[in-house]
């Protein structure tokens, strides 16, 4: 028994011990079995498969007539398309900034080239509500864009705040044009 425990004390002729072999096992396994722990931790964090599904919306314009609008929803959010007419356009054109009370320019709200099409979140920037404007009977305030009833909010033909508690303008969301029919809402 003398020799056996005198042979593990001492290291093999390459300095390498049974200990040093036993730790670097148990710290592989130690090391593998952590990753085994946390990657369902940090996998579980990832988006679900129907939140990935609403990260886009397509919307079809092909349908929409001139001076009409339809709501589409785009992560929970609705989102307003109208397909705007000249007069509409050249009314929100012709808006000194100076009277707005968040001021932009129609420019700024639409793609260039494609000034006939306005799509803006369809939430009141004052205390969340959806304004009215889309149906062909809904009132359209003053200025012919959306009008929320709750605290008498009216949004123009750019979707820009002129009267009313709201603070700011109706958002503009990221799209993009896929094809003159069709565009891809986030």
């Amino acid at each position: 028994m003398a020799d056996s425990m005198s042979a593990a004390a001492h290291p093999a002729p390459d300095g390498v011990t049974k200990r040093d072999f036993l730790k670097l096992v148990a710290g592989a396994t130690a090391a593998v079995g952590t990753g085994a722990i946390i990657w369902p931790l940090v996998d579980s964090m990832n988006p679900a498969a129907d939140v990935l599904a609403l990260s886009s919306t397509e919307v079809d314009i092909s349908k929409i007539p001139e001076g009409s609008a339809i709501t589409a929803v785009w992560r929970g959010k609705p989102v307003f398309v109208r397909h705007r007419t000249a007069a509409e356009i050249k009314s929100a054109e012709d808006v000194q900034l100076s009277a707005l009370i968040d001021p932009q320019p129609d420019s700024a709200r639409v793609k260039p080239g494609e000034t006939q099409w306005l799509v803006v979140i369809g939430i009141c920037t004052h205390l969340g509500c959806v304004p009215l404007g889309n149906k062909p009977t809904d009132p359209r305030g003053e200025w012919g864009g959306w009008f929320c009833p709750c605290h008498g909010s009216q949004y123009d033909t750019s979707g820009r705040v002129r009267h009313g508690p709201a603070p700011a303008n109706l958002p503009v969301p990221p799209y993009a044009f896929e094809n003159p029919t069709k565009i891809k809402i986030g």
